[in-house]
């Protein structure tokens, strides 16, 4: 599989004030920038649009079937651990194929540990 057939979704809780998403699509941006052949989406848990099953359903539509959800969360609380599982459940029968994994909680990486640390410091 090449990186062209992969997607990831950069996927936020959301707020009702849209500046908080600047945050998450300057990561998207840095993504693509990196990476310019990978599809890359962000998707809101709520108060934003899109919504998470609505992206893997626009993905599925262009032909993508392997995608990676990256939760941009400190941490894995319930919307991680089980609300998110519950969003991606039902498209298995409705998206035949389409194969979705789900990282764990991008705050809890060693490296973004560090940077934060490092951050907190300047």
């Amino acid at each position: 599989m090449t990186q062209s057939q992969q997607a990831i979704i950069l996927f936020g809780h959301g707020s009702r004030d849209p500046r908080w998403a600047q945050t998450l699509h300057a990561v998207a941006k840095q993504l693509q920038s990196d990476h310019p052949t990978r599809v890359v989406r962000c998707a809101y848990l709520e108060f934003m649009q899109p919504g998470l099953p609505e992206t893997l359903r626009s993905l599925y539509a262009e032909g993508l079937k392997h995608v990676r959800v990256a939760p941009v969360f400190l941490a894995a609380g319930g919307h991680v651990l089980r609300d998110l599982p519950e969003l991606v459940a039902p498209l298995s029968q409705e998206c035949p194929g389409l194969q979705v994994e789900i990282v764990a909680a991008l705050g809890a990486d060693p490296d973004v540990i560090e940077a934060m640390a490092r951050a907190a410091l300047r």
